[in-house]
C-alpha cells in the first residue's frame, strides 16, 4: 500500500466497509493533501488536485514582468470558469451534497466575498447582451444545480481578479482612473457559470465597479469563433479525434474492468455508466472532500477514480502524439486568435480601443488555443485556468511591440510555436508582435497542410 493511499484510508475517503444493511452511512469528509512538490512520475491523484485548484495561499505569478524600458499597452485574458457542480450524475447514486450559496465564514473564503454578493445584488437591470440579462449574477442554491458555479469557483476568480489588479492596475496603471466602457471588453458564453466567473474576476480586478460602465457581450460558441464558426474540415478533424479516443479506450483493459465493477455496484449496464461520464461526478466528490457514493452492492472508491483519471492523462498524451486534435485546434482557435491580434495591432498603432479584454470561457475554449500555440507541455485547463496575452511597447524604440503568453502565471512565451526559433537565435528578451501576427495569418495554415493560405480555404479544402 502506498503512503497516499494509507493517508486517504485514515481519513475515510476510501470506504473500508459498508453499514450493517450494506448502505453507506452519513457522508464522510476527508482532508485534502497539499501538493508541495511535483511527483517524479505522473500521479493521477496529484494531477486531480491540480485540476481542482483549491484556493489556498497567495499565488506567485510572472504576469507583468518585462525589462524596465517596456510599457504595458494592453492585456487579453482568457479564463475557464471556476469550480462547478457536475454536468452528469452517476445513476442510482445520491448527488454530492454541495451548497452553492455564498457564505462568508465557510471555506474557501475571500475577504471580498461578502462585498461581491452585495455588489451583485445591485446588478440586475444592468446592461448585458441578450440572453445574458436573464442569468443570475451569482450562485444561490442550497443544493447546487447541474453545472452551477460553487463558492470555490467564485473565490478562485476573486483571487484571479485581485492578482491581476495588483499587477496591471496598481503596478502598471493599465487603466486610467476614469476608464471608459470602450477600454474594457467583456465577452462570455450563455452559461451562468461563465458569466458569474467573469463577474467574480472583474470584481476582484475592479472592486465596486460602476455598473453603468460594464457591458458583457454574448458569445454563442464555446470556440468564440463569432461569425466564422462554419468550418467543415475542423469538424472532420474532431470526428477523427473522437474515433481515436474510442479506439484508445477499447485497448485499456484495467479501465474496462473498472467500469464493469462500477456498473455492478450501481446496478446498471456498463454502456449506461460510460454514457453518464462518471469522472465528472467523481471529480466533484474529490474536489469537495465528499466520499464517493456507496450502494448495497459496494462502494465506488479511490482505486476506481485513479484508474479513470490515469486513462484521461494517457489519452491526453496520445492525443498530442496523433496530431488529430492539433488539426482541430488550429482551425478551432484561429478565429479568436485572429480577433486578438487585430486588437493588438490597433493598440500598437495607437488607436483608441480596449486596454483590458476578458473572455470568460470553458475548457473546450482554452484547450484548442493552447494546442494551436504549440504548448504541448501545458496541462489541460484546470478550474479557473487563465491564459493571458500581454502587449508591450519598447520605450527606447516606440515602433517596436512585443508579446508575452502566460498560462496560470507561468511564462510560456518562448515555448510557443511562433517564438521558439526567435528565442534560440535572437538576444532580445521579448517576442516581437510580428511573430504572432505571421503565425496566425500564415503559419497556422502551413502547419495544417502547407497548401491553404487563409481560414476559408483551410476549412473547405477537399480530401482533408
Amino acid at each position: 500500500m502506498d503512503i497516499l493511499t494509507a493517508l486517504l484510508l485514515l481519513v475515510h475517503l476510501i470506504p473500508v466497509s459498508a453499514a450493517k444493511d450494506g448502505v453507506s452511512s452519513k457522508s464522510r469528509k476527508r482532508l485534502m493533501p497539499n501538493p508541495v512538490t511535483e511527483p517524479p512520475v505522473t500521479d493521477p491523484v496529484y494531477e486531480a488536485l491540480l485540476y481542482c485548484n483549491i484556493p489556498s495561499m497567495a499565488e506567485r505569478s510572472m504576469e507583468g514582468h518585462a525589462p524596465h524600458h517596456f510599457k504595458l499597452v494592453s492585456v487579453h485574458v482568457f479564463i475557464r470558469h471556476g469550480d462547478r457542480y457536475p454536468l452528469y450524475t452517476i445513476p442510482k447514486t445520491k448527488r454530492p451534497e454541495v451548497d452553492c450559496t455564498l457564505v462568508a465564514n465557510r471555506k474557501p473564503y475571500h475577504p471580498k466575498l461578502e462585498a461581491f454578493v452585495s455588489h451583485m445584488a445591485k446588478g440586475p437591470g444592468a446592461s448585458f447582451e441578450s440572453p445574458l440579462n436573464s442569468l443570475p449574477l451569482y450562485p444561490n442554491h442550497p443544493l447546487c444545480e447541474m453545472g452551477e458555479l460553487t463558492q470555490t469557483g467564485v473565490v478562485q476568480h476573486l483571487q484571479n481578479g485581485q492578482l491581476l489588479r495588483d499587477i496591471y492596475l496598481k503596478k502598471h496603471k493599465l487603466l486610467p482612473h476614469n476608464w471608459s466602457t470602450e477600454q474594457l471588453y467583456l465577452e462570455t458564453t450563455g452559461k451562468s457559470r461563465t458569466l458569474q466567473s467573469g463577474l467574480a474576476l472583474l470584481y476582484g480586478f475592479l472592486p465596486d465597479f460602476d455598473w453603468k460602465r460594464i457591458y458583457f457581450r454574448h458569445q454563442p460558441s464555446a470556440l468564440f469563433c463569432s461569425g466564422s464558426c462554419y468550418c467543415p474540415v475542423r469538424n472532420q478533424y474532431l470526428e477523427k479525434e473522437q474515433r481515436r479516443q474510442y479506439l484508445f479506450r477499447l485497448k485499456n483493459g484495467p479501465l474496462d474492468r473498472t467500469y464493469g465493477d462500477m456498473a455492478r455496484i450501481v446496478d446498471i449496464p456498463i454502456k449506461q455508466l460510460r454514457a453518464a461520464n462518471p469522472i465528472d461526478s467523481m471529480l466533484c466528490h474529490f474536489c469537495h472532500n465528499v466520499s464517493f457514493p456507496c450502494t448495497r452492492s459496494g462502494c465506488i472508491d479511490m482505486e476506481h477514480f485513479k484508474v479513470i483519471k490515469a486513462h484521461q492523462l494517457d489519452d491526453e498524451r496520445e492525443r498530442r502524439e496523433k496530431k488529430l486534435y492539433f488539426g482541430y485546434s488550429l482551425l478551432g482557435a484561429h478565429p479568436i486568435l485572429n480577433q486578438t491580434i487585430d486588437r493588438m495591432q490597433r493598440a500598437a498603432q495607437g488607436k483608441k480601443g480596449e486596454l483590458f479584454t476578458l473572455y470568460s470561457a470553458h475548457d473546450v475554449t482554452l484547450s484548442p488555443i493552447l494546442s494551436a500555440l504549440g504548448l504541448s507541455e501545458a496541462r489541460f485547463p484546470r478550474f479557473a485556468a487563465r491564459l493571458i496575452f500581454e502587449l508591450w511597447q519598447d520605450r527606447e524604440k516606440p515602433r517596436e511591440h512585443s508579446v508575452r503568453i502566460l498560462y496560470n502565471g507561468i511564462d510560456f512565451t518562448f515555448h510557443t510555436s511562433f517564438c521558439q526559433d526567435h528565442h534560440k537565435r535572437s538576444p532580445k528578451h521579448m517576442c516581437p508582435l510580428e511573430n504572432l501576427v505571421h503565425f496566425v495569418k500564415r503559419d497556422m495554415f502551413v502547419a495544417l497542410d502547407g497548401n491553404s493560405t487563409n481560414y476559408y480555404d483551410a476549412c473547405h479544402r477537399e480530401g482533408a
